[in-house]
């Protein structure tokens, strides 16, 4: 069942609920949806592994487990099994750090990057559909919303 549909049914109740905690709800419910479409239209990785190259990419130079778990918002092990999946598939390698050897860089390989040019064009297609008919500013809004939540979060955890 889409969002919208579970919003106007009548099986569930959300008068009475404040909007921060609709929003939160909202968010949870959006993010175990996408990475269902997701994880099905990528037969080979799921989401989350897909995301872990996303922001392998994105960084300046390769990056530790510890570099990647704070870029992802997910803790050391999870990151590691996720790594250790994509090693296992070819898409990431492990290397020494030249200046630390205790630490390993995360590496993208050339199996990674074939599969992702091969589904950029799927990749692309989605994110047009998902976001079709939303203006920018909705969209800049809706970044500086969730940004200024975590940034509270964050002042919450200390």
């Amino acid at each position: 069942m889409r969002l919208e549909e579970v919003i106007q049914s009548d099986k569930v109740d959300f008068s009475g609920i404040p909007s921060s905690y609709y929003l939160l709800g909202l968010i949870s419910a959006f993010e175990n949806r996408f990475q269902a479409l997701a994880d099905s239209t990528m037969k080979e990785i799921s989401w989350k592994q897909f995301f872990a190259i996303i922001c392998i990419n994105l960084c300046k130079e390769p990056p530790t487990i510890r570099e990647l778990s704070d870029i992802l918002g997910s803790s050391h092990q999870n990151v590691k099994q996720i790594l250790l999946k994509l090693e296992k598939k070819g898409f990431i390698a492990f290397l020494p750090d030249e200046n630390d050897k205790r630490k390993q860089r995360i590496v993208l390989t050339d199996t990674c990057r074939a599969f992702c040019e091969k589904n950029d064009d799927m990749s692309i297609h989605i994110m047009t559909k998902m976001f079709d008919g939303i203006p920018e500013k909705d969209i800049k809004t809706t970044i500086n919303t969730i940004t200024r939540i975590e940034k509270n979060l964050n002042e919450v955890e200390q």
